[in-house]
């Protein structure tokens, strides 16, 4: 996410920081090239050409009082303006204190609505709100399907399923189903409502009618982030339609150049609440504008590795490789693999890696997408015996061919594991 954003500006922010004095000249030299990369990030222009006059303005009155270090000051109001520019704060969902919290998604086909409604809803499970899903997309053939195995993926139940097919129209099957809501004690009710490949009278009349009826505490629009621009022309679209309450911005984790989330809460004043980051359930994030400001400028962010670690990481596990590791024998090829499927936990390492304060966006872009090297050494571990992974020393010559052949991974592959597992017991013991 930002990746090449995050180069360009981190080269920018080096520059500023490491010189003593600044005059004007630097300032507007940093500025434009600052204008150059968020315009191929794809920000519109209008937001640019503003984010870079309030730069000006606030840079040259900090240059005139004459800062102690004024290429930090003016990072520092880089940072803040970048934070604004993408919400100032954070934005939570709002809960009603009586009955279910019924939260409609609406957006158009593609989207990723449906795989993001169970990921909604499995974040809501950890964070004990009690939610249920609707499936109310009667349009897209077997997408009340899609949503009901998704559900039983992450342990959420999908109500409504049995009206699907029995020609009620969107708003009495909504209504059915929050009724069975009710009755299930469900305190919140993610409704996946039906896309449409573009905008269109009908799609928003259908939304009008759902929102008027079941009354949401919320509408979040799903938005594809790599569509660019064209993401914040549909959330303009939906805001003046049927009035949006947030955005949920999806596929962050590939190609896409972030123009969409820098440009979408300035052009539409809806605030992006959540942000996709990948395949698996748990790839859903909550937005904070100030700390996805300190990423894009190169400083990562610390307090989402803890948490993604506090989430992931299985705390006794953790005490008991923490023992191991303190012991007089030191932790052997077991408690490594142990604390290799912990990391896997927290998801991909070029992810966990980006979230590190002054680790190079050119260094992160040089990375694999997959994580396929610690398949590698999980598979080399497995093929050892029991007794092996208690005493690396067993493995002769004869051993690491049997554990090479029964891995698919080359012998010398086998050896300089073991060689970095002997190193970092090592180091392990003296820290």
């Amino acid at each position: 996410m930002f990746t090449a954003l995050t180069e360009r500006l981190s080269g920018v922010v080096q520059r500023l920081v490491g010189r003593g004095v600044l005059s004007e000249q630097d300032v507007g030299d940093a500025l434009r090239d600052i204008r150059r990369a968020l315009l191929e990030a794809d920000v519109s222009l209008d937001v640019t050409r503003d984010f870079v006059e309030r730069v000006r303005e606030r840079a040259v009155g900090t240059i005139q009082l004459k800062a102690v270090n004024p290429g930090q000051q003016v990072v520092k109001l880089v940072h803040d303006e970048l934070a604004a520019l993408l919400g100032g704060t954070r934005h939570d969902l709002e809960f009603a204190s009586v009955g279910p919290t019924v939260i409609l998604l609406v957006g158009l086909q593609g989207s990723g609505k449906t795989t993001t409604a169970a990921k909604l809803a499995r974040r809501l499970k950890l964070e004990q709100k009690a939610p249920c899903l609707v499936a109310a997309d009667l349009q897209r053939p077997a997408a009340v399907e899609q949503l009901r195995q998704l559900g039983e993926q992450v342990g959420v139940p999908v109500l409504g399923t049995g009206e699907a097919g029995s020609g009620k129209g969107v708003v009495e099957h909504v209504r059915v189903a929050l009724r069975e809501a009710e009755k299930a004690r469900c305190r919140t009710v993610i409704v996946d409502t039906a896309g449409r490949l573009q905008i269109d009278v009908e799609l928003m009349d259908e939304l009008k009618t759902l929102k008027e009826a079941v009354r949401p505490r919320g509408v979040l629009l799903v938005a594809d982030g790599m569509t660019g621009q064209d993401a914040v022309r549909i959330a303009r679209g939906f805001q003046e339609g049927i009035g949006l309450s947030g955005v949920i911005l999806t596929k962050l984790d590939g190609d896409a150049r972030g123009g969409a989330a820098l440009s979408i809460h300035a052009v539409t004043g809806a605030p992006i609440v959540y942000v996709g980051v990948g395949e698996r359930p748990d790839a859903l994030e909550p937005f904070d504008p100030v700390r996805m400001a300190g990423r894009i400028l190169g400083r990562g962010d610390v307090v989402a590795l803890v948490e993604k670690a506090a989430a992931a990481i299985d705390h006794e596990a953790a005490l008991q490789l923490e023992k191991k590791a303190r012991s007089k024998r030191g932790m052997d090829l077991q408690d490594f693999l142990v604390a290799l499927k912990q990391m896997q936990n927290m998801g991909p390492m070029k992810q966990m890696l980006g979230l590190l304060p002054g680790v190079p966006a050119k260094a992160l872009k040089a990375l694999p997408a997959d994580d396929r090297r610690l398949k590698h050494v999980e598979a080399i571990v497995l093929s050892m015996t029991p007794a092996e992974r208690a005493d690396p020393k067993l493995l002769s010559g004869s051993r690491r061919l049997r554990v090479a052949k029964g891995s698919g991974r080359p012998v010398q592959e086998v050896n300089r594991l073991l060689e970095q597992f002997q190193q970092m017991r090592k180091f392990l013991q003296r820290m």
